[in-house]
């Protein structure tokens, strides 16, 4: 079993940056994919970015050229950089982790506890 624990959310103004990261422990070996995924009020948990241990990656086109997501294998941390932040992008964050190269949207997994993002305009 894997587990993860997010930090660095917070509430920042429109056009800022933060920074999350996504710590695991556990058995993490071999092909395996970290990413993050959003929950808004109202709306459904939704991709952000994704990235395998090759170092392929996906985002959603509303955070493309804005976020970018990196890990750091020897840490078994997954990072994810967000600027130019927009008060929709303001959700609940959280990580996932899966054993396997996938690179789209899942249910499955490992998942954080979540940490809040706030923009405000």
């Amino acid at each position: 079993q894997v587990q993860l624990v997010e930090s660095g959310g917070g509430l920042v103004q429109a056009g800022g940056s933060l920074r999350l990261s996504c710590a695991a422990s556990g058995s993490i070996f071999g092909v395996n994919t970290m990413g993050w995924y959003r929950e808004a009020p109202g709306k459904q948990r939704e991709l952000v970015a994704v990235m395998t241990s090759g170092g392929s990656t996906n985002y959603a086109d509303s955070v493309k050229g804005r976020f970018t997501i990196s890990r750091d294998n020897t840490k078994k941390t997954v990072y994810l950089q967000m600027s130019s932040l927009k008060p929709e992008d303001t959700a609940v964050y959280y990580c996932n982790f899966r054993p396997i190269w996938h690179l789209g949207a899942t249910k499955e997994g490992s998942w954080g506890q979540g940490t809040q993002v706030t923009v405000s305009s």
